[in-house]
């Protein structure tokens, strides 16, 4: 058993492919490996026994693919059923896996990926396997638990950020009152939204408040709060989370939600919702705008430190198979803001999936529309350092992908 598989899964990120390529680079340099699988479209591409070699990559490949976007694998949210429920497809990829003679197994992921790598190394422990499984973490919601920050969530943070103080720019044009709304990813969980703060400078206060779903959402708060900033200013600037709920735990937006394979809510419209509110209750001039998917990929915003975690992640997480270890996902561990350090350990999934890390209540303020130093001091290293990006005639050059776009 000399070989590894390599799988993404889940939501695209700025920083999963910096992950990968420290997999790559970290099975290359054990020397204990020989060939590295990346799987096609997740686990769904395990069992259709979709694999590229990743090992014969260059030096030169490997960084393009460090600086490109999204999942460079593919990716699938693809729902294991639990073992006792149907154990024939655990049967089928192991047998898979013993047929490539794959030693260990990495899934980069977030919370739904971890429950998937977490089932496969309890199968593998049931049946006296010798594959390990490990997971390595990635999901721009910073939702996962027994980790300080997910890879991708520095990146989302950042592209947040400037976009934040570029509506700041935006809007202070005009002497005519309004009110612009920023609706931002974060289903159960405020992180993204919250580190619009960090837009706030010498010259502007935007976003004036700011909505998290970690506390209940009142609309007659809201109005009065938006009405208390519009005396001192002409230019509100507000940032919310897709899923807030009110007082009964109710999305705002839960007329036009339905849910994923996993159970989970798909919002969008929160911002229109609110939108409409104020027109209605004010009278003043509003707009929305959903950020959506433009904060997951967005490379020429990547933060360095960001993309420099997440290959280290993937480096270790190879570094503790080799070293026997199974059932784990490698986790940042910080120990210091200022300066900021942290270091690599490994948490137990089975104490990681399903779970979801939300925002400290105490780092939201009494009023519940803004948030605390303690947040502010949270993200900022998060977001420091700047990724070179090659260009060609203006536009960012990145890994071909057509081993996924059919155009091979």
């Amino acid at each position: 058993m000399k070989n590894i598989i390599v799988a993404q899964s889940g939501g695209p990120t700025t920083a999963i492919n910096a992950s990968l390529v420290g997999v790559v680079k970290g099975a290359l340099s054990s020397g204990g490996y020989d060939k590295v699988f990346g799987a096609l479209y997740g686990i769904s591409g395990v069992m259709k026994e979709e694999f590229i070699q990743l090992e014969g990559l260059s030096d030169e490949e490997l960084d393009r693919i460090y600086t490109t976007p999204s999942s460079y694998l593919g990716s699938c949210r693809y729902k294991m059923p639990d073992i006792e429920e149907d154990s024939s497809i655990y049967e089928k990829i192991f047998e898979i896996l013993n047929k490539y003679e794959v030693a260990a197994f990495f899934y980069i992921g977030g919370n739904d990926s971890m429950d998937t790598i977490s089932k496969l190394a309890e199968y593998g422990s049931s049946i006296g396997s010798d594959i390990r499984f490990a997971g390595v973490p990635k999901t721009i919601d910073n939702d996962l638990v027994h980790i300080d920050h997910t890879p991708g969530y520095g990146s989302a943070a950042k592209f947040i950020i400037a976009s934040m103080l570029e509506f700041a720019h935006d809007t202070s044009v005009y002497k005519v009152p309004t009110v612009t709304i920023i609706e931002i990813m974060g289903r159960n969980a405020g992180w993204l939204t919250a580190a619009a703060a960090l837009a706030r400078n010498e010259y502007s206060d935007i976003p004036q408040l700011i909505y998290l779903p970690e506390v209940p959402f009142s609309t007659e708060n809201f109005l009065n709060d938006v009405k208390d900033v519009l005396k001192t200013t002409n230019n509100v600037v507000i940032a919310v989370s897709e899923g807030l709920q009110d007082e009964n735990g109710v999305y705002l937006s839960a007329t036009s939600a339905a849910e994923d394979k996993f159970g989970h809510a798909q919002l969008s419209g929160v911002g229109k919702i609110l939108e409409s509110l104020v027109k209605d209750e004010l009278g003043v001039k509003c707009r929305s705008v959903e950020i959506n998917i433009l904060q997951r990929c967005a490379a020429h915003m990547a933060s360095a430190s960001d993309l420099q975690e997440s290959e280290l992640l993937g480096e270790k997480a190879v570094e503790y198979a080799a070293a026997g270890k199974t059932g784990y996902m490698t986790t940042i561990i910080r120990t210091s803001n200022e300066p900021y350090e942290y270091k690599i350990e490994t948490a137990e999934l089975d104490g990681i999936a399903n779970q979801v890390k939300q925002v400290p209540i105490e780092w939201i303020n009494p009023s519940r529309n803004d948030v605390t130093s303690e947040m502010i001091d949270y993200v900022r290293p998060l977001v420091c350092g700047e990724v070179q990006l090659e260009y060609k005639d203006g536009v960012p050059v990145y890994a071909d992908i057509s081993h996924l776009t059919g155009t091979v």
